[in-house]
Parts: structure tokens; C-alpha cells; sequence
């Protein structure tokens, strides 16, 4: 397994400026898949998970752009591709959805983070179109799904009580601080209205509120309770993969991972040094978009002359 550390500024320096073009794919459902384009060069296509939209990969997108052509699409349920959640839903809609935009782009190389590595990973298994796939800590629970707490999550989204929705995220996906453990939940749920309220004020334009994201969130969630504990599935991916993670992230995704490196035929692993989950997210939004750059852009372009 190989270790990245932070990139430097001569990474910075390549970053695009040119703007967006837009587009939309209809998916075999009927669901309308926006997405954005930049950059010239062979396809890829980044696949977004939880909480955030397109905008959340500008960065990363910028940082690939002089090198490819980087197709940003919204996922089902949130920003450019309205669709109602339904009981139904499974991750088969999802890899659906990436089909229409494969297809429209004639991409070979797709990346995903989270709940989006799942659908990633699902997508190399069941798409011969897909040549080389990357994934940044795909959620699977070894120790087994979360059922109870999906299913608390998705009747307090149904009863409109987003605070408590919040707080059990919180819970299932074990991204905040160790500290916040022994606070009481109703304390929990207090501040987390306040936090809210605060996003509500902000508005920047670029990022989708959180009210909005939140309720998606139930799309995210059916890819766990679908594939979250049947990684043995993967052996029969046949493209190559890349394996991609944080020093900060929880243990519970680096399991995934070094259970991910023993069942896939054609695998590498990199590990990024100082870095957590967020990490091909913006920089405002914590990530590190420079560092997954450089390595999207060494396992995507490896085999070129």
C-alpha cells in the first residue's frame, strides 16, 4: 500500500479556470441526471455520496481538468436531479443513472466517494463499459449494517424532525469527534437546530442548505442497506480499481478497504497522508481536492504513452 502526502503548490498552479458547460441524461426510469463538464481528455466521471452536490467537487474537477474531460453529475435526489425518494429504490436505479451518462460521454474511467464507491463498485461489476474505477472509502460495515439506526433516520426524515435526522447521521456514519460521544442526544439535537438555523442564513449560492441534502440522504443510506455487508460480490469486478483512503478516517472504513484489497483481482491502494473522509471535497469544505488529484490522475493515466 502506498502513502500520499499533501500536495505542494506546484499541484496548485494547474488548476483550470475555464467554466462549465451543462447537460442532462435521462435515466431508464424517466429521472432527469444533470450534470457539469470541464477539461479535455479522456471521460471521467465523479460520483458524488452524501451531503453534498457537484459544487463539492469543483475543486477536484479544476484539478483534473487540463488532463480530462471530468463529467460532474448530480446524483438522484439533489441539486440538478430532482426525484422524490420511494421505498423501491435500490442501487440498481443508481448504476442506471451512471449508465445514461457513460454512455452520453463515452467515459471509461469513473470515481466515487462513499456511498458513491459503493455505487462505483457496483457499476464496475455490472458494466463491462467502465475500464478503470477509483473509490474513496466506500462505506461498508463489516461488523453489520446499521438497520435500526437507518430506519430511526428515515421516520424522523418522514416526521420532518431534521435536527434528530442530524444527529443519528452522526451516529451511523462515525465522522465527528470522539468528544461529542458522551454528550446527552437531547443536547445534541438542540445545537444541531441552532446549526441549522445558521445554515439556513448562510445561502452562499454555491452549496446546497442542508435541509435539502438531508432528505436525500435515504438514497444514500438504500446503497448501504444494499451492498453494505456483501463485498464478496466484487470479486467479479474486472477492471481495475483503486483503493483509495484517509489516515483520519475511521477504522471501520479502513476494514472496508483492507478487506476491498484482498477480494478484488485488480487492485491498488493508497493512503493519504493526514487526510479524513472529506477529503475530495472543496478546501472550504475541508478537503484536500490537490492530493486526490495527483493520485486520480497517476491511476487514471498510468497505461497512456
Amino acid at each position: 500500500m502506498m502513502t500520499e502526502a499533501r500536495s505542494s503548490r506546484a499541484d496548485r498552479s494547474s488548476t483550470s479556470k475555464e467554466p462549465y458547460a451543462a447537460g442532462a441524461v435521462t435515466s431508464r426510469d424517466g429521472t432527469t441526471i444533470g450534470y457539469r463538464q470541464i477539461g479535455r481528455g479522456p471521460g471521467v466521471i465523479l460520483v458524488q455520496g452524501a451531503m453534498g452536490t457537484a459544487a463539492n467537487y469543483d475543486q477536484l474537477a479544476r484539478a483534473l481538468a487540463n488532463d480530462f474531460t471530468v463529467y460532474l453529475p448530480d446524483r438522484r435526489g439533489r441539486g440538478m436531479s430532482p426525484r422524490e425518494y420511494d421505498a423501491g429504490h435500490s442501487i440498481e436505479r443508481e448504476v442506471e443513472d451512471l449508465e445514461g451518462l457513460l454512455s452520453r460521454s463515452g467515459a471509461q474511467l469513473v470515481f466515487g466517494l462513499s456511498s458513491g464507491a459503493i455505487i462505483t463498485l457496483e457499476a464496475a461489476r455490472a458494466l463491462p463499459s467502465i475500464r478503470k474505477a477509483a473509490v474513496y472509502e466506500p462505506p461498508f460495515y463489516l461488523e453489520g449494517v446499521p438497520l435500526d439506526e437507518i430506519a430511526r433516520f428515515n421516520d424522523e426524515i418522514r416526521r420532518g424532525q431534521l435536527a434528530s435526522a442530524l444527529v443519528t447521521v452522526s451516529n451511523i456514519v462515525r465522522l465527528a469527534p470522539g468528544f461529542l460521544a458522551a454528550v446527552p442526544r437531547p443536547l445534541l439535537t438542540l445545537a444541531t437546530r441552532g446549526f441549522l438555523r445558521l445554515d439556513d442564513r448562510r445561502r452562499s449560492g454555491q452549496y446546497a442548505p442542508v435541509r435539502e441534502l438531508l432528505p436525500a440522504m435515504r438514497f444514500d443510506f438504500k446503497m448501504v442497506v444494499d451492498r453494505g455487508e456483501s463485498i464478496t460480490l466484487f470479486k467479479a469486478v474486472e477492471a481495475e480499481i483503486l483503493l483509495l483512503g484517509g489516515t483520519k478516517s475511521p477504522r471501520y472504513l479502513k476494514n472496508a478497504l483492507d478487506a476491498l484489497e484482498t477480494i478484488l483481482p485488480r487492485v491498488q491502494r493508497t493512503e493519504l497522508e493526514g487526510v479524513g473522509h472529506e477529503a475530495p471535497w472543496n478546501a472550504d469544505r475541508g478537503g484536500s481536492p490537490e492530493l486526490v488529484a495527483r493520485s486520480l490522475r497517476g491511476f487514471f493515466m498510468e497505461d497512456r504513452a
